[in-house]
């Protein structure tokens, strides 16, 4: 078995390829390093994300397959179009990103802790106000009652995490976000691992190989950030 590349902290990005990661646990490429902002940037570019928590350095993960979702083969199902139609759903993008931040970090029912360390937090704060990170939002009554946020780079966006509270509020801003990316002509949405929740939209998983190729077709030259409307 081989080590585990550990990551300086110098100003060099010196991710290993991500054909290295380890089989078990799926995708774990490196540890260390910093959360700044052009190391996040390199990472996403190479097909790496960091998952951890604050018990553990920062690890950075490149897994295969890869769960990914094409935004013209988005499924939105009768009952959630009901709720978009009759919810009383407001759609915002950028308008509360460190509150969506918050939310995706707060504990859960169904799990002990969260991997949104307050390192992340400030991490993507940081990238949000230099314009590569964003947010879709689902407001009711004045209130923000579900999102997700994630990294845009070139036509690809990287979701991250979401959370809701309530019935369906996720979906809605993961659907209206879709309708976003794709009216700019962004080819590709990765959701990184698999869930029932992701699948049942449409998310469906290719190999690492095929990954990376689309991200070299999508992600160079990375473009301008900036703040959505």
């Amino acid at each position: 078995m081989r080590s585990l590349r550990w990551l300086s902290r110098s100003a060099a990005v010196d991710f290993p390829p991500p054909d290295e990661a380890l089989t078990e646990p799926n995708g774990l490429l490196a540890a260390g390093g910093d959360l700044e902002p052009e190391r996040l940037l390199a990472a996403y570019q190479r097909g790496i994300f960091p998952w951890y928590d604050e018990a553990q350095p920062i690890l950075w993960w490149s897994p295969n397959p890869r769960a990914v979702l094409w935004p013209h083969a988005l499924r939105v199902s009768r009952s959630l179009r009901r709720s978009m139609r009759n919810g009383g759903f407001e759609f915002r993008v950028d308008s509360a990103f460190d509150d969506v931040v918050a939310a995706c970090a707060a504990p859960r029912s169904y799990a002990d802790g969260t991997w949104i360390t307050p390192d992340m937090a400030v991490a993507y704060g940081r990238l949000h106000h230099l314009g590569w990170a964003h947010s879709f939002e689902t407001w009711h009554d004045g209130a923000l009652v579900g999102g997700l946020y994630g990294v845009a780079l070139g036509r690809v966006f990287f979701g991250e995490s979401m959370f809701t509270r309530v019935t369906d509020a996720s979906k809605v801003a993961l659907v209206h976000g879709v309708e976003f990316l794709r009216a700019r002509e962004f080819a590709l949405i990765d959701c990184q691992v698999a869930s029932a929740h992701t699948v049942s939209l449409g998310a469906t998983n290719i190999g690492r190989p095929e990954f990376l190729r689309l991200l070299a077709q999508h992600c160079e030259p990375l473009g301008t950030p900036g703040r959505w409307p």
